[in-house]
């Protein structure tokens, strides 16, 4: 195995133990791990386990969760044009995540 597949595979191994027993508010109740949004980690945990450009883009994609969320989504608007490539992509994903999640679940009718 490539050392990106396994960086990737404990990557997921690590945020399913932060996520464990977490569960979504969809119908399902679906694992918490399927969309991870925030934990107890810490960026210097994340570094030490994976390197500083991957810290570099938890921190870029990371909310201040002490801000009301009509301000996280304000500064979320301001910072996206000069984010980087790859908090680009990880915000899309979240997103793409969050419309699929959304078809999914809306109720009928």
């Amino acid at each position: 195995m490539g050392s990106e597949a396994a960086a990737l595979l404990e990557a997921a191994d690590f945020a399913a133990g932060k996520h464990k027993g977490q569960r979504r508010k969809d119908p399902e109740g679906t694992p918490f791990i399927n969309h991870p949004i925030d934990t107890d980690t810490t960026f210097s945990e994340i570094e030490e386990r994976f390197g500083a450009e991957v810290r570099r883009v938890v921190e870029e994609v990371t909310d201040d969760k002490v801000l009301p969320k009509m301000e996280r989504k304000r500064l979320q608007i301001e910072r996206a044009p000069g984010s980087s490539p790859r908090a680009k992509l990880v915000k899309l994903a979240d997103k793409l995540h969050n419309l699929r999640d959304l078809n999914r679940c809306t109720p009928e009718g």
